[in-house]
């Protein structure tokens, strides 16, 4: 922070990277919930992943909301639990909940990723 206390103005990206990890969060709770009532050992492995990658999209975006220097570090870290966790969505092909949460999370990914890229 600089001496008056300001924080730096969230850029455009930043804020898309928010809005996808919040709605990957969404749609990873969504999920949870949705694995809960199926039950079984498979959507348990499935669910061990959704719920890695829910807490981590909302954690990130807490980050990067309030700024902090760790940001683009758990931007990266957040980019790849999105992507075992599209992963692991992936495959129950046939549920649809399961199908929209693979695609939040690679949205999630890729904007983290950009993230990263930039550097914040």
């Amino acid at each position: 922070m600089s001496q008056s206390g300001s924080m730096p103005e969230m850029t455009k990206e930043m804020q898309e990277c928010v809005n996808a990890c919040m709605a990957c969060h969404n749609a990873c709770e969504e999920a949870i919930s949705a694995c809960m009532q199926m039950g079984g050992a498979p959507s348990m492995q499935i669910m061990s992943a959704v719920m890695d990658c829910s807490e981590m999209t909302r954690m990130c975006a807490d980050m990067m909301m309030r700024r902090s220097p760790m940001a683009a570090e758990m931007c990266a870290m957040c980019a790849k639990i999105c992507d075992m966790c599209a992963e692991a969505c992936m495959t129950m092909p046939d549920d649809p909940i399961m199908m929209r949460c693979a695609e939040a999370c690679r949205r999630s990914a890729q904007m983290c990723r950009a993230m990263t890229a930039a550097a914040m």
